[in-house]
This record gives C-alpha cells, structure tokens and sequence, in this order.
C-alpha cells in the first residue's frame, strides 16, 4: 500500500522531469553556477519558499517549518567539463554534461521541497534544503560548512542521496560507510632538458615518472593486505613538446582511495617515500601539491535504520539492499563529521539495460521515473525524524 505523501510525489512525475531537463541543458562546474542558482531561485520562489544564497561558493539554503530541531536534506548541482554524447533530445550543447546525475539530485530536492511546502503545518521542525555546488572537485561541502550552513538554524541531522545509473529505477541501497576517503595528488618532476641525441646532458623527467608509477602501483600489490580497500591510481601523466627533445617537467596526477584511516595514512607516507627516493635516484627534483583530501562517508546507525523505516513506510513494495559500499567519493562526508547523516543510492537505470554505462561517461543515461520516489524519500525522511526527536532537548 502507498502512503499518501508517495502519491502525491507520482502525481509530480511531469514536473519534475521537466525541472530536471531544463538543469541537464545548463551544466556548469565547481563553485560557481550561475544559471543553475537562478533556476532553483525561480521554482523556491514560485513555491514561496525562503531561501539564502551563499554567492561566493553558489550554494542555497532554504528553509521549511518552524521548531527545535533542524534536519538538513543535501543535493549537489554542478556538472562535468566532458561534451555530452548521450543522443538525448535535452542534451547540453555547452561543453558541460551532468554525467553524474547532479541534475536529478537538484530535481529531487525541489519535488521535495514542494512536498513539504504542501506539509509545512504538519512539521514538527525544521527542514533546511541545501543545495550544493562544487562536489565534483570536492570543495563545495567544505566551502559552505565554512560559510555557516550548519549554523541559523543549527542542524541536528542530515540526509543525502545519489542516483545510480547502472542500477534499476527505484530501487535504493544503504550501508554503513557507502563511500571511501579520497586522497588526490599532484606529482610535478623537474629535470633538465636536453636533446634527444644527448640523454647524457639532461635529466629524464619522463623517465624518473615512469619509475614513480611503478613503484607507486606495487604500493597495491605488496604493502596492503588482501583483506584491505585500496586503489591508488594515476590519471594523469603528461610531458613534453616533441619527440626528439627531453623534456624539463613531466606531470603525475592520481588519487588514492580507501576506507580505514590508518590504511590511508600508511599509504599516503609511503606514496611520499617512493615519490622521493625515486626522485634522489634518478636526480630529479619534485613538488607535491595535495588536489583533495575528503574522508570515507561513515553514516550514523540509528540514522540509517530512521530512514529505511521513512522509505519503506512509503510503500512495501519499494526493494532496499544493504550494498552501498563504493570505492567512489563525496564531499558528504564532512557533514557526516558534523552531525549524525545517512547517505543512500537510488537507481536511475533506463529499461534498456544493453544501455547502462557507468557514471562520469558521456554516453550515460538516467531514467527521470525515479524522481518521485526520491522527492518523498526525502521529504518522508525529515518529517519523520522532526516527528521522531521533537521533544529532545
């Protein structure tokens, strides 16, 4: 049997396929989207629904209710400096995609906004929306904790999902850490230049990068146990103008990924080791720049447990697995840090599994039949936690 708030997130189904359209034609990247704040201003509005704009990092709170306790729901927006080759009709024609579902993510919190909206006299507190740039370089969350988010109402608890386009629509997994740390790194060699009939005049920078790599990949496969959830991968290695002349720098990019901290701050000393006694052995100097340093995202038990009993209060039909356990990362994790969270994943996979590719790729597809169900897990979610903790102190 549905619950009724679920019905009324169904009978929204056109509205918020076409909000979430019209975002997946203006993507736009790291903490400053312009467009995409002025379309969530416009439907908060239309709503009347208070909102702050925090314009140095172009995130938005709103608020909904009135009380206590303040349960904070979280969808990030921007997008992915990748040209869109999805062959959807709403396709973006700006250089940009939202290749992760960021769109939808902002869709979902507005259906839900509208829900509770309707709901506002049955709230037992307060619902702080936030919606958040700047997750895909990791800055966003930060930025806007540093900002006060947090703060004006203070939040007590905190929700967020993310959409899955290799799983099938509305079907919503959990668990206790769904993401892992990230770890990013910038690796810049400097040698000498030379020309290539004389390698005996320079110093190879490629060269010295190519050893670091190495070494850096038996990092995986001989100083970490099997038992352990660690991937250290480099994703960007670049030098050099021409064939014939050897190069001054050379350029390493990667990232590291794990869930316990002590296997991270092992790895990260011993990444630093290699790094540098590669370096004295072939000459060469190096600078280490960190690129991002987010921890796993570690929900809260009875928190997790709250908001399966919201979902499944919904409809006895909707299917939860406990699976969410990725090597991905999300800058949700320093709002775990901060107050009791949760984080679930909601499949968006199209009926045509032939399909399904992984996120991040510009082919990817999402299945807009999901957004009800994620509007009133969201807005189910909070109004049973305000219900739940009212009368805390």
């Amino acid at each position: 049997m549905e619950n009724q708030l679920l019905k009324e997130a169904q009978a929204m189904q056109a509205q918020l396929s076409e909000w979430r359209r019209a975002l997946h034609q203006i993507p736009e990247l790291g903490l400053h989207l312009p467009k995409t704040v002025d379309f969530v201003k416009e439907k908060l509005t239309e709503m009347e629904i208070d909102y702050h704009v925090y314009e140095d990092s172009s995130c938005i709170t709103a608020c909904i209710g009135k009380g206590n306790k303040c349960f904070l729901l979280r969808s990030d927006m921007d997008g992915l400096p990748m040209p869109e080759e999805s062959g959807v009709s709403f396709a973006s024609q700006n250089g940009c995609m939202h290749s992760c579902g960021h769109d939808l993510h902002t869709a979902t919190l507005l259906g839900a906004a509208k829900l509770l909206k309707a709901h506002e006299e049955d709230l037992s507190g307060i619902v702080k929306l936030f919606f958040q740039s700047g997750e895909e370089i990791f800055a966003g969350a930060s930025a806007a904790i540093e900002a006060g988010i947090l703060e004006k109402p203070t939040v007590d608890a905190a929700f967020g999902m993310h959409v899955a386009s290799e799983m099938a629509s509305n079907i919503i997994i959990y668990g206790p850490q769904p993401m892992s740390s990230v770890y990013g790194f910038k690796v810049t060699l400097t040698g000498k230049g030379a020309h290539g009939s004389t390698p005996n005049l320079g110093i190879d920078p490629i060269n010295t990068g190519v050893h670091i790599y190495l070494g850096l990949q038996e990092l995986i496969a001989r100083e970490v146990s099997s038992a352990e959830e660690a991937a250290l991968t480099i994703g960007r290695f670049v030098s050099g103008t021409a064939s014939n002349i050897i190069p001054e720098r050379a350029i390493l990019e990667g990232t590291l990924r794990t869930f316990k901290p002590e296997v991270r701050d092992n790895l990260i000393q011993r990444i630093h080791d290699v790094i540098d006694a590669v370096c004295k052995a072939y000459r060469t100097t190096y600078e280490i720049e960190v690129l991002s340093d987010v921890p796993a995202v570690t929900c809260d038990a009875q928190m997790v447990d709250a908001c399966l009993n919201s979902i499944h209060s919904l409809s006895d039909s909707i299917k939860t697995y406990p699976l969410y356990h990725v090597m991905g990362s999300e800058d949700f994790a320093f709002i775990c840090e901060k107050v009791p969270s949760a984080y679930f994943c909601l499949g968006a996979g199209v009926p045509d599994k032939s399909k399904w590719v992984g996120q991040h790729n510009p082919k990817v597809l999402f299945n807009d039949d999901c957004l009800p169900l994620g509007a009133a897990v969201y807005a189910k979610s909070a109004m049973d936690w305000l219900d739940a903790h009212a009368a805390d102190k």
